[in-house]
């Protein structure tokens, strides 16, 4: 009798002893019986894409403070096309897809020679910052640091020696100033 009354009250059956799980996870026949998404197209990105910096910008207004984010972001093919972006938006993702567009915008096609390496030694100043980038031979590898690394090899640059030469660790100039060199090459 007390068997029968607490299987009315829990809502089992008699025959199980245990009382159901009522948890929120969906079912093993729900989760693993989903229909695969085979209409949906697979999108493949063309670009790699790499944050460079994100900072917290203030606008002190009446009532305070108003909180933004600027992202540097730097994107390439590793073929030959590199840009930088720079957003701000209300939250970082939002301003990290803002940088996409914006570095899309402001592609640079650099001409390789032998696919790996820069033709000539060049050398550009951005704001504060300086850099100068040499070739090298095959099989030297890619010796550069900080943000220029990363713009060289989104660039496709296998081989080459880079420097930064000022004195500023801001990586938005450093990198700017990467793509000013890039652009003084000559095919």
């Amino acid at each position: 009798m007390a068997q029968r009354k607490a299987a009315l009250l829990y809502n089992y059956d008699i025959t199980n002893t245990m009382p159901e799980p009522t948890s929120t996870q969906p079912s093993q026949e729900r989760r693993f019986n989903r229909r695969p998404n085979r209409d949906r197209p697979v999108v493949r990105e063309e670009f790699k894409e790499r944050v460079l910096d994100n900072r917290r910008v203030t606008r002190v207004v009446a009532g305070g403070k108003r909180f933004r984010f600027r992202v540097t972001i730097v994107i390439g093919d590793e073929r030959g096309r590199v840009g930088i972006g720079v957003a701000k938006g209300l939250d970082v993702q939002q301003a990290v897809a803002k940088a996409k567009t914006d570095a899309k915008k402001h592609l640079l096609v650099v001409s390789l020679k032998d696919g790996r390496t820069i033709a000539h030694e060049v050398g550009a100043k951005y704001s504060a910052a300086k850099v100068m980038i040499k070739p090298a031979s095959k099989g030297h590898g890619l010796r550069a640091g900080g943000s220029v690394r990363f713009v060289l090899a989104f660039a496709g640059i296998k081989d080459a020696t880079a420097k930064v030469l000022g004195r500023t660790p801001n990586k938005l100039t450093n990198a700017m100033a990467t793509i000013e060199a890039l652009k003084k090459l000559k095919a």
